[in-house]
């Protein structure tokens, strides 16, 4: 049985490619140098720990809010619209969130309900309504969970521009390396 110590270390090598592939049977590094496989490491905890920070602000924002988190992303989208001086349907948030609309019904009934939203007559088409976040869940929104995010422009802008490039082009190129878009897994 291992030690709360070695499970440390376990937890601390989670982002190592030598503990995760160690007989580099998924990534090749034979012309990697000892230095750019310690720094990858570091990127790929640095990815990690980010991700655990998101998550810890969602959740902190759900439980504050006492939303979900698909509430919470209509909530954004509907700020957005709000800045941009769109107007929004029930189809554009079904549609940005990827959901039915009997579930944006559901989601906007819940929303109305806990006075997160109103919802209006649209001004050129009498068969369509506006969906608007309220004045009071639009401040606290701004003031806790916008607040917070904030800070990743802040930190964006201390770069220099061809370090904003680099991380720029990294992020794309991962997130189009990583998309499971079209592949098939097996499955049981």
């Amino acid at each position: 049985m291992p030690t709360s110590s070695e499970a440390s270390e376990a937890a601390k090598s989670l982002y190592s490619v030598e503990s995760s592939d160690p007989e580099s049977e998924l990534v090749d590094r034979s012309e990697l140098s000892n230095a750019d496989v310690a720094q990858i490491n570091r990127m790929m905890a640095a990815m990690a720990a980010l991700r655990q920070t998101e998550e810890r602000i969602t959740q902190a924002s759900t439980r504050y809010m006492k939303l979900n988190k698909t509430d919470m992303r209509a909530l954004h989208f509907l700020i957005v619209c709000r800045h941009r001086k769109q107007l929004a349907t029930p189809s554009d948030i079904a549609e940005h969130l990827g959901i039915t609309t009997a579930s944006t019904t559901k989601l906007l009934d819940r929303l109305t309900n806990g006075g997160h939203i109103t919802r209006e007559p649209h001004p050129s088409d009498r068969r369509a309504l506006v969906i608007r976040i309220t004045e009071d869940t639009y401040r606290s929104a701004m003031d806790t969970v916008g607040r917070q995010q904030a800070k990743r422009f802040v930190v964006a802008a201390r770069r220099t521009p061809a370090e904003r490039e680099a991380i720029i082009c990294f992020l794309e190129e991962t997130a189009r390396e990583l998309d499971v878009t079209g592949q098939e897994w097996a499955s049981d």
